[in-house]
């Protein structure tokens, strides 16, 4: 009972922090804007310059980083049980690369084979580049048992697809060119309300799936005979974490570029917070605080560039790396 007690204070605080982030993320910016003219905003439909940075710029982008933080968070998760490894996240098995991979193809070549570039368009396309890097990595999975070696192989088809990009980016109009490189480093800022609707439906389908499987989770993290003899269809199971995870890191990825270690490092803060394996009380901690995380990102990277904001990949990288190492040198018990 105590722990329970304890579980839902900490949890209420990881909450809490992410309501305020995201109030500060709305009134911090180029332009700064006070809480109290917020306020005055947020319902009243008006020209002031204050609603238009609201409803244009600042919730948007908000939103934007709660969807993203809390997808990516989420599939780190799904991919860390399913695999049974702590270094496993949507970047580190090739996911994000395959969604990019999809993407490029429509922002490089799509113009010259005539693609389509609406909303549903980009995420339908990185969505199934993730997917399909994710159950290749399933099929090698039924083959090499070694976690290590697994990693290797997703780290190698990352590689394998970034050499395909650099192929394209040579034959590539400057433009677009451009454009792809500047998706590259990862952004929460430039999307639409109709985007961000797109990336809603993308994000709640992904959670909705990631609750029926909580179930399935728990068994996982004992092995896959474990959860056979406790009558849960491996096999259903595993599909299902395939498709959420490569909804969400593929739409996120189509809509905000990829974004590094969040999928990585969130899962582990959290059961640095909640020391629990049950994910019944790890799915909401990691949702709330892959969001909370990367509101913070963005924050701290419109401190520092003023006017013009920081790639959020930079910022991400700088607080994901020392959680990895961490994890590593736990893992391998080296002492500092």
């Amino acid at each position: 009972m105590s722990s329970i007690k304890s579980y839902s204070i900490k949890f209420l605080v990881i909450v809490v922090a992410l309501v305020v982030l995201f109030c500060a993320d709305i009134c911090i910016g180029s332009a700064s804007v006070s809480f109290k003219d917020i306020l005055k905003n947020i319902l009243n439909e008006n020209e002031s310059m204050v609603h238009t940075i609201l409803w244009q710029f600042r919730l948007p982008k908000a939103m934007t980083c709660v969807l993203a933080g809390a997808g990516l968070a989420t599939s780190g998760l799904l991919m860390q049980t399913l695999f049974r490894n702590p270094l496993a996240g949507p970047d580190v098995l090739g996911l994000s690369s395959g969604a990019s991979l999809a993407v490029g193809l429509l922002l490089l070549l799509g113009r010259g084979l005539n693609f389509s570039w609406g909303e549903w368009s980009l995420a339908m396309a990185a969505s199934g580049g993730g997917a399909l890097v994710l159950l290749l990595m399933l099929l090698i999975a039924r083959r090499v048992r070694d976690n290590a070696s697994l990693l290797i192989i997703g780290l190698m088809l990352a590689a394998a697809t970034s050499s395909i990009m650099s192929v394209m980016q040579f034959v590539s109009r400057a433009d677009d060119l451009q454009s792809y490189v500047i998706w590259t480093m990862g952004s929460v800022g430039n999307t639409s309300w109709k985007e961000i609707g797109v990336l809603s439906f993308i994000f709640l389908t992904g959670i909705v799936i990631s609750i029926f499987l909580l179930k399935p989770l728990n068994s996982w993290l004992l092995g896959e005979n474990y959860a056979k003899s406790l009558g849960i269809d491996v096999n259903r199971s595993r599909f299902w974490m395939v498709i959420a995870t490569g909804m969400m890191t593929g739409g996120i990825t189509a809509f905000c570029g990829p974004i590094a270690f969040v999928g990585l490092a969130v899962p582990h803060l959290a059961r640095l917070v909640m020391p629990t394996t049950n994910h019944k009380t790890l799915l909401p901690a990691v949702l709330c605080g892959g969001a909370t995380l990367l509101l913070f990102c963005d924050i701290l990277s419109q401190l520092i560039g003023s006017a013009q904001a920081l790639p959020l990949n930079a910022l991400t990288s700088l607080i994901g790396a020392p959680v990895v190492i961490w994890q590593v040198m736990k893992f391998k018990k080296i002492s500092v």
